[in-house]
């Protein structure tokens, strides 16, 4: 597929991240040298130097025979007008493109995007999306993070797994129904390698499980597995920036948060913030610096969440905070081998851009027909939601018959209001809501199967 990224900044990064692992070719266009620079240097795409919402560049980087053009600048109108010329110029099939005013997403103005308006497939909002997923880890202390599927009646819990976990050294199947939970494994990261486990794997501290459970059973699940928390109700954010304002608007309407306290060391965004957010207290300085620290009553906090765009900066920040007795903590990384690093511990929760940027993008990328779809495990899998809604070909077959590709499996079936966690002589039928885990190097392969 030849992909035209228009934009060399951190959301176009994530996207060029994410796209650089299966058969595309990718062309990102900026004016800014420098990104484009950096981002030529760390994958293998083609840069273009020169304005993507000018027709003469778009051409140059070959959007005649493009399949597909992602509008990815930080200014929401350049990327509109990117997707009508992509429209009216070229015919490229497929365009998205992100915005971060929520004046564009308001569903109010829905009927804009269309062929005969403003041509836009897809919007996405990745700040607003990363801001939300930070708001639920909070909401649900103890967790590392939490997808929703099957129209929200069901939770996909991500949980780091520690030393005090009474779970551990067990053998799955005796899992699935503890204490009432009707819990489904989906995949295990041990050693940053994802695997599939199967009924008699056991878990190890320091893994990190996904599962899946009813909505109302999230916070039996956490407990569970040793993992409850304290309510957040002091928070310290460090960096200001969308994420941090939307998060500081929902928060200062939630009667739960006792304080909310954010650091940024740029003086104009400080003062923005400042005149934007209501109840926050806003500290323009240094986030390492001890003065800066205190008047941020640190020692103090429930939770800290670092939402700089530099990750190493964001990893020092909890890091430090953990040290300072801080129960949750939240890192926003936005290299992916980022998650690697040395001190990444349990204890610290990390959001990963690059998976939540593509994850918005996948109904649209992938060719299977998806409800729903996901990406997890460090980027190293994704969760495929499908409703089977025709009589397509693997329809009344059983799961063992449908030749699955190595790491990909079906995890879970919603038939009516029963949840079943199939076994390879279940058999599909019409009307089953699926869901799939597909490691990322089988996509092709699985979306032979479910195509």
């Amino acid at each position: 597929m030849k992909i035209i990224v228009c934009g060399a900044g951190q959301i176009a990064k994530s996207a060029v991240s994410y796209l650089v692992k299966g058969n595309n070719d990718i062309i990102v266009i900026d004016d800014n040298l420098r990104n484009l620079d950096e981002i030529s240097k760390e994958f293998d795409i083609l840069p273009v130097h020169g304005k993507p919402s000018h027709p003469d560049i778009l051409e140059r980087a070959g959007a005649k025979d493009c399949d597909m053009i992602l509008a990815l600048t930080e200014l929401d109108e350049v990327n509109m007008i990117i997707c009508q010329l992509a429209y009216t110029l070229f015919a490229i099939p497929k365009k998205i493109a992100s915005v971060n005013s929520q004046t564009f997403t308001d569903p109010l103005w829905g009927m804009l995007y269309n062929d005969n308006h403003v041509p836009v497939d897809l919007l996405i909002s990745p700040n607003i999306d990363i801001a939300e997923q930070i708001l639920k880890i909070l909401q649900y202390p103890g967790c590392a993070g939490i997808l929703p599927v099957f129209d929200e009646k069901y939770y996909i819990l991500t949980l780091n797994i520690n030393d005090d976990c009474p779970l551990s050294d067990t053998p799955l199947v005796q899992l699935s129904r503890q204490e009432g939970l009707n819990m489904g494994f989906i995949n295990i990261i041990r050693n940053n390698t994802s695997f599939l486990p199967d009924m008699y794997d056991v878990l190890q501290t320091n893994d990190q499980v996904n599962i899946i459970v009813e909505a109302d059973k999230v916070y039996n699940a956490i407990s569970a597995f040793g993992l409850e928390k304290p309510a957040n109700e002091r928070l310290v954010t460090f960096g200001g920036n969308e994420i941090s304002e939307y998060m500081g608007i929902k928060i200062e309407n939630d009667d739960t948060i006792i304080s909310s306290r954010l650091v940024e060391e740029n003086l104009d965004k400080a003062r923005q913030l400042a005149r934007n957010l209501n109840q926050t207290v806003v500290i323009q300085g240094e986030m390492m610096s001890d003065v800066i620290l205190k008047e941020a009553d640190l020692t103090h906090a429930d939770a800290v969440i670092a939402l700089t765009d530099n990750d190493k900066d964001n990893l020092l920040a909890s890091l430090l905070a953990s040290k300072s007795g801080v129960g949750t903590t939240i890192s926003v990384i936005n290299t992916p081998s980022s998650s690697n690093l040395m001190f990444n511990s349990a204890d610290n929760i990390l959001v990963n851009r690059s998976a939540i940027t593509i994850s918005s993008m996948l109904k649209e990328i992938r060719k299977a027909k998806l409800r729903q779809a996901y990406s997890i495990a460090r980027g190293q899998g994704e969760i495929w939601e499908m409703k089977l809604e025709d009589e397509v070909n693997y329809c009344h077959k059983k799961i063992g018959e449908l030749n699955l590709p190595k790491m990909c499996r079906v995890v879970a079936l919603l038939r009516g209001e029963e949840l079943i966690f199939p076994n390879p002589t279940s058999k599909i039928e019409l009307s089953d809501l699926l869901l799939i885990y597909v490691d990322s190097t089988m996509i092709k392969q699985a979306e032979h199967v479910f195509c």
